[in-house]
């Protein structure tokens, strides 16, 4: 059976997926508890040990630059929320996706996600690409290829995020 649209697709998924990986296999829990700047978007211990993600009001330069372990939150958080509002029960929300704690359990915590993702995927037929049935965060009314299309962008910039901040910690004490 042919998959015109879900193939190439998939392929570009996993090019971004080598491409995260290979930020996220060495990175240590004192890279993400680290801050480029004394401004910036970044996660915290609440009261009850949970390590919660700062949300911005608005979005611009003036922020600061994010801390590791927001950039890898994020794109857990995006991740988290794109699989259940598209093959799970639609009802995840922000403030339900907090940040691991270390390096160990962010690569436990994506590679999940990756494998979750990259299943529901595969099973999908090009019709259901077509579709905008399962279209239902962060956008609607789109073909679910669109979502996909999306994912693979913000993976891809994710990773982008990750190895720009790594090469500024890598290099801090100069």
């Amino acid at each position: 059976m042919s998959h015109a649209v879900r193939d190439p697709l998939l392929w570009q998924f996993d090019m971004a997926w080598q491409l995260t990986w290979y930020h996220l296999e060495s990175l240590t829990t004192e890279e993400c508890l680290w801050r480029p700047a004394a401004q910036g978007l970044h996660v915290r211990p609440d009261a009850e040990g949970r390590w919660v993600a700062d949300w911005p009001e608005r979005e611009d330069y003036g922020l600061g630059p994010s801390s590791i372990a927001w950039l890898t939150w994020h794109f857990g958080f995006w991740w988290s929320m794109v699989i259940d509002h598209s093959f799970g029960a639609a009802t995840l929300s922000r403030e339900q996706v907090t940040w691991p704690g270390s390096a160990e359990g962010v690569r436990e915590w994506i590679q999940r996600l990756h494998g979750e993702w990259r299943a529901a995927l595969e099973r999908l037929s090009d019709e259901e690409l077509r579709s905008t049935e399962r279209t239902r965060w962060p956008f609607q009314d789109q073909p679910f290829a669109h979502v996909l299309a999306w994912a693979n962008v913000e993976l891809t910039k994710s990773a982008a995020e990750l190895g720009s901040a790594r090469f500024l910690h890598a290099v801090r004490a100069g």
